[in-house]
């Protein structure tokens, strides 16, 4: 296992050959107060583990242990923001921390070429007992800056992380939002070649994680390299131009930050399709049956999870029976609603005026939203189809799906369920010489 660091000029930052971590898990004994006992610990344990592989025992918890990593390999350019994507226990945090020298790898090797900036949790490289002041000139010093340069950064510092009056306050006294701010104003602008930023920002208010996500693209923008890892699709989405999916400690996929994010979403749960065959609480004459709801993205792969601004497209399954008049015209209708039973949209061909001709006795509607107007939150979908007589099938709140964060203007705002369930575009603009009726000069 090797980390070595290279000054001199490379088409790459970081690159990574194996790296595997492997951590003990369980128990572990007290430890030896004695010299004796750690003698005798350590001459009998051999025969210990050779007695239990021999009776067909399990080892003793503290001897188990898991691969946080496990054959990780991948390369990062010089000047590349690249987006670390994955679910809680992925290995991403252990990722970073290897990449960061703060931890060793178990196996594998990591070269890293240039001076690297880390914020990887809420105080990371902080002194409690030191002031403000006092950790930025530490963390510049573990920089390899010297002080004439932190000096010159040191008001700009101040000024973004906003604790100008708290700044020769010991840091422990800080609450955890002080301590977001200056812990990453001192990474964001202590000018590292290497900016490693873990899902810490997600402490601070949405103001400050504004600020600090257009501070990674001013730092993107310069040439620098950033490794970014967020559950926020959208900043991914934004600040990153290559995404890496870990999964079980290993890489899953690598690619555009576009690929690498539907990767992911196809991928949060096994589930992509939900059967209706079952549901009892139906209504309609029964002549036609819907057995089954897909989400599926525009390439038609299935989804679990989708995305504000994304397009969508939803799969509702259909059967007939003998008694479904084919030569009928249908009405299918999609409502969805929230979870406090307050309407949000319907959906039906009827009012986009499209028609399906003679339907055969299986198959599927598909109704594509384009660019999906919703905000992030769990929607109630009630799905129905009208012959003409009435309803043929109709099922009240047959599913509910789940939709995350998107960049749906495509600024990088996000807006949040506060703002009402809908999006909706428009653009602004200033009218010159406009004058309110009634009110001419």
């Amino acid at each position: 296992m090797r980390i070595w660091c290279n000054p001199a000029m490379s088409t790459f930052a970081i690159k990574a050959e194996g790296l595997g971590k492997h951590y003990q898990i369980g128990t572990a004994e007290e430890a030896p107060t004695m010299i004796r006992e750690a003698v005798s610990r350590t001459i009998s344990a051999p025969f210990k583990r050779l007695n239990a592989v021999l009776r067909n025992q399990p080892l003793p918890e503290a001897a188990q242990g898991f691969w946080a990593l496990r054959d990780v390999s991948f390369e990062v350019k010089v000047g590349e923001a690249v987006g670390l994507i994955g679910h809680n226990g992925a290995g991403k945090s252990t990722l970073l921390k290897v990449l960061s020298r703060i931890t060793t790898p178990t196996e594998g090797q990591v070269r890293i070429h240039g001076r690297i900036g880390a914020l990887l949790e809420v105080g990371t490289g902080f002194h409690p007992e030191l002031t403000g002041r006092e950790n930025v000139y530490l963390n510049g010093t573990i920089l390899g800056m010297k002080r004439a340069e932190i000096t010159r950064k040191f008001d700009e510092i101040v000024a973004f992380a906003e604790i100008g009056k708290f700044i020769d306050t010991p840091v422990k006294r800080y609450s955890s939002g002080m301590y977001a701010r200056l812990a990453f104003a001192v990474c964001a602008h202590l000018e590292p070649e290497i900016l490693i930023v873990d899902e810490v920002l997600a402490v601070g208010d949405a103001s400050f994680q504004k600020k600090s996500l257009g501070k990674m693209n001013d730092v993107a923008r310069e040439g620098r390299t950033v490794i970014f890892v967020s559950h926020n699709m959208a900043a991914i989405e934004n600040l990153c131009s290559r995404g890496i999916v870990l999964n079980r400690g290993q890489v899953a996929f690598m690619g555009t930050q576009h690929e690498a994010i539907n990767y992911y979403l196809e991928g949060l749960n096994g589930q992509s399709s939900l059967s209706l065959r079952d549901r009892a609480d139906r209504t309609g004459s029964g002549a036609l049956h819907i057995v089954g709801f897909e989400l599926r993205n525009a390439q038609g792969h299935p989804l679990e999870l989708i995305a504000s601004g994304q397009d969508v497209d939803m799969v509702i399954h259909y059967e007939t029976t003998p008694d479904f008049n084919v030569h009928q015209s249908v009405t299918i209708g999609l409502a969805v609603k929230t979870l406090f039973d307050v309407p949000v949209f319907l959906q039906t061909n009827r009012l986009t005026g499209d028609t399906f001709g003679t339907l055969p006795e299986t198959g599927a509607f598909v109704l594509r939203l384009p660019h999906l107007p919703v905000t992030p939150a769990t929607y109630w979908i009630t799905l129905s189809v009208m012959g003409e007589n009435g309803y043929l099938d109709r099922i009240q709140n047959a599913l509910q799906v789940t939709v995350i964060e998107g960049d749906f203007f495509g600024t990088g705002e996000l807006p949040t369920s506060a703002h009402g369930p809908q999006l909706i575009e428009g653009h602004w603009r200033l009218a010159e010489h406009a004058v309110l009726e009634g009110h001419a000069g």
